[in-house]
């Protein structure tokens, strides 16, 4: 098989195992965050745990042999929120019902990544919002990366302020980040991955990390949620859901891949993925899953092929019997790593034409909109709303193309529908 020859695409399998290793230790917090946020949907603690350990698993192998691609699934922060906060406590339904539009919404997706309309909506959206969307998620990227380390904290003040930097998690922070830029300017090889563990050993030894509060899997308790989804068809609140959702995951995989991806030629492949794995997701019992952002740190160690996302899989089965081990994994061990890929995906917004306002305010809403409002869908809407209204404002409405009207409409309809439930 190709995959199983990364010399042909410029790659080795050192460096290709490489990167699985870095997007997996990036992305690991998973399997502790997710169980605790979809606990709070009602989901029992350690079936949260199988369910999202499982439908990473899935996902990540069937992204290594179908698509053949480094892209790594997990559950996605951010809508796993939605699901809990918005679906379940906002809107009323049930956590069995909230799974229910997971996989409604899977169904979806799945059925505009298999027919011509995944590849007519990517070719649609414009050169200076693809740009936008990568150097959005760049910068949402170093924010969360800022946030792990303590660099920045809450402030009722100002949302943000600078954290202080006298505290211990914060100097490991600037010590792992000066340890990782060294090794990676100096161009050695897995220097995220030896930053990650060089910050998890000084946690270690000062006694900073925090194990999230899970010790172990409990696999007894998964039987309640697997295919346990309900459907309320004749309830308005469902369909709400399902219509927020399925925007959600159809546009912010979309501009995942469209900002992540490598070899743009496994864009169709990858999205058809990330539609499959959605819909098992609510199978699984778990909210929808995601081409994870994290898995541009093991791309920006030159994972190209497939092999990454098999090495992903394999180490989350082992994730499910070593929790306690994981739980040595300190938040901040990935911030070093997020703030470097951050920079390097902000290389994008030299691609935009600032000088065509047009062009370029669309471009900077949505890479001002995704960090600020901590959802790569809520930024996308941003842009597609402003993108198509200025160019009508100049008389340009025909280099719009007919779909990114349709998608700025259905944008803007999810954005009042979510402004209606949230009250």
């Amino acid at each position: 098989m190709q995959w199983l020859n990364p010399q042909a695409e410029g790659s080795s399998w050192k460096k290709e195992i490489t990167a699985g290793l870095t997007s997996f230790f990036t992305a690991a917090y998973i399997v502790v965050v997710n169980p605790l946020i979809l606990q709070d949907a009602g989901i029992p603690l350690g079936a949260g745990v199988v369910a999202t350990v499982a439908v990473s698993v899935f996902g990540c192998l069937l992204m290594a042999f179908w698509a053949r691609a480094p892209i790594i699934m997990i559950p996605a922060m951010g809508i796993n929120a939605f699901f809990t906060f918005t679906i379940v406590h906002s809107l009323g339904l049930s956590w069995q019902a909230g799974l229910g539009t997971v996989v409604i919404s899977g169904i979806l997706f799945l059925i505009a990544a298999m027919t011509p309309i995944g590849a007519k909506l990517s070719e649609a959206v414009p050169s200076s919002l693809k740009h936008g969307i990568t150097a959005g998620i760049g910068l949402f990227l170093a924010f969360i990366g800022l946030q792990k380390g303590a660099l920045i904290v809450p402030s009722t003040k100002s949302f943000v302020a600078l954290g202080d930097f006298t505290s211990p998690v914060a100097i490991i922070t600037l010590a792992g980040l000066l340890f990782t830029l060294v090794l990676y300017v100096r161009n050695v090889k897995g220097s995220f991955l030896l930053g990650i563990l060089f910050i998890t050993l000084l946690s270690i030894l000062t006694g900073t990390q925090s194990s999230g509060g899970l010790k172990e899997t409990n696999f007894a308790d998964y039987s309640q949620v697997f295919f346990a989804a309900e459907f309320p068809l004749a309830s308005l609140s469902f369909w709400i859901a399902v219509f927020s959702l399925t925007m959600i995951v159809v546009f912010e995989n979309m501009g995942l891949l469209t900002g992540m991806l490598p070899n743009k030629d496994r864009f169709s492949s990858s999205y058809k993925v990330t539609a499959v794995t959605s819909l098992a997701a609510g199978l699984f019992g778990t909210s929808p899953t995601i081409a994870s952002a994290e898995s541009a740190s093991g791309i920006a160690e030159g994972g190209k092929t497939g092999i990454p996302a098999l090495v992903a899989g394999i180490l989350f089965v082992g994730a499910a019997f070593s929790l306690p081990v994981l739980g040595m994994i300190p938040n901040n061990a990935a911030a070093p790593v997020l703030l470097i890929v951050g920079a390097l995906m902000m290389q994008s917004v030299s691609h935009i034409s600032f000088s065509d306002f047009s062009e370029g305010f669309p471009a900077f809403l949505i890479i001002a909109g995704i960090p600020l409002t901590s959802s790569i869908a809520d930024g996308l809407a941003f842009g597609f709303i402003a993108y198509p209204l200025l160019k009508v404002a100049l008389g340009r409405w025909k280099q719009v193309p007919s779909l990114v009207y349709v998608i700025a409409s259905m944008f803007l309809i999810n954005l009042i529908a979510t402004a209606l439930t949230s009250h």
